[in-house]
């Protein structure tokens, strides 16, 4: 007897909940959630043990906005739709380069979690572990490569991965901080090359 197959990854991580919600989000855009971890928690009391869930989701649109969220409760249902709208609320945008990866190499940390991103090639896809895959793929990047070198806790990959993200600046974004063009900022690395090929 075929048995048949369970929505999600299964297991504690990993375990996707795509969902088009119509509700929340800024503008009424179509956002994506995904369960990253769900832990079961007991409490010792006279009459045995209270089990509780606490649950940590990543929403995103898919177009360089996400967030994430905790929540916690008796059942897992009410544990996850907590943390969905904890995450609907703290959703912060990130600038990409060419809508697909990320504009330059960034660190980020968050108590014992360390975690570094860097920009990749067409084509590369997403490096990168069970927490951090789920950043990436709600935010709607494609090629990006990223490695944890602190904590494996979930939640300080997943914080540590938003205080990355929110390092990332784009050009144009740096120029007008500096009071110069996007040009001015790019030319300049590519004038040494030029002139050395001219040379040679």
């Amino acid at each position: 007897m075929a048995r048949e197959p369970r929505e999600g990854g299964g297991g504690r991580g990993g375990r996707d909940r795509d969902r088009n919600n119509d509700r929340g989000g800024e503008g009424g855009d179509d956002l994506i959630d995904k369960l990253v971890t769900i832990n079961r928690v007991a409490k010792v009391v006279k009459g045995g043990r209270r089990f509780a869930f606490a649950a940590l989701v990543v929403v995103g649109d898919q177009k360089g906005r996400v967030g994430y969220g905790a929540g916690k409760a008796r059942e897992v249902p009410e544990a996850i739709r907590k943390a969905t709208e904890r995450a609907k609320k703290g959703l912060i945008r990130v600038p990409m380069k060419e809508g697909r990866t990320l504009h330059h190499d960034v660190t980020g940390s968050f108590g014992a979690g360390s975690v570094v991103l860097r920009s990749a090639t067409a084509g590369t896809g997403i490096i990168a572990g069970g927490p951090m895959r789920a950043v990436f793929e709600t935010l709607g990047i494609g090629d990006v490569v990223a490695k944890s070198l602190g904590s494996r806790n979930p939640h300080n990959m997943v914080k540590a991965t938003f205080a990355a993200l929110q390092r990332c600046a784009s050009p144009r974004s740096v120029a007008q901080r500096r009071g110069k063009k996007v040009s001015d900022l790019l030319g300049k690395r590519d004038n040494p090359a030029q002139e050395g090929v001219a040379d040679a």
